[in-house]
């Protein structure tokens, strides 16, 4: 860790969370609901992006407005609570957590409300400063708005920040703020396209703060 990147910020879902399969349930659930075809968790991980509408308009060959994708999101969100207890958090995620010399705290896309419990649950609160969830009836959008205001809530110039997370989306997130990101193979996303992105990339998390610590 570096005197300017004395923050770290997690992501959660395909981060410190090893949910892959389990949104990849999920979201088969919402694309058959729709008559959609099935997506295997290598298709998905190649395919997926935000805005969500998008990537399901293209997996479903149809446009997905804002009530179709409300309603999408609602079957995802209903198949994905009813496998939340077969989640384990990362193999390596509580050591990570523990070599981080600075502050951390967690943002997520995932319901804050149903974040804020859940993250209690595997016992990983105190280690946080701040655990912020989307406050919004319906998600699928970007990351980068929400950055900023957990950042805000803190009172974290993003220049003092590292990010770890497993997508594009979150290195877009964390650049829009001036912060950096380090991006985790283990999740949601093709590690192929994370590699081409050029940021740093690590395939454990405990690698992944050894890069934060050195920005």
């Amino acid at each position: 860790m570096t005197a300017a990147r004395r923050h770290l910020v997690w992501d959660w879902n395909g981060t410190l969370l090893d949910d892959l399969d389990l949104v990849v349930r999920a979201t088969n659930v919402a694309f058959a609901s729709a008559g959609g075809p099935a997506v295997t968790a290598d298709e998905h991980r190649v395919r997926f992006r935000r805005p969500i509408a998008d990537y399901y308009a293209e997996m479903l060959g149809q446009a997905i407005d804002d009530e179709a994708f409300g309603r999408l999101d609602r079957v995802f969100h209903e198949a994905y609570r009813a496998g939340l207890t077969s989640c384990a958090l990362a193999a390596d995620a509580t050591a990570a957590i523990a070599s981080w010399p600075g502050s951390q705290s967690l943002l997520s896309m995932w319901f804050h409300d149903e974040l804020v419990p859940t993250v209690r649950t595997y016992g990983l609160t105190p280690h946080f400063s701040r655990v912020d969830g989307l406050r919004a009836a319906v998600g699928g959008g970007p990351k980068a708005e929400w950055l900023e205001k957990h950042l805000a809530e803190l009172g974290l110039d993003g220049r003092h920040v590292v990010l770890i997370g497993d997508s594009l989306d979150d290195a877009d997130a964390a650049l829009s703020v001036g912060a950096r990101c380090v991006l985790y193979t283990g999740g949601l996303s093709d590690p192929a396209r994370l590699r081409t992105s050029g940021h740093p990339v690590a395939d454990t998390l405990t690698e992944a703060v050894t890069l934060a610590r050195a920005l």
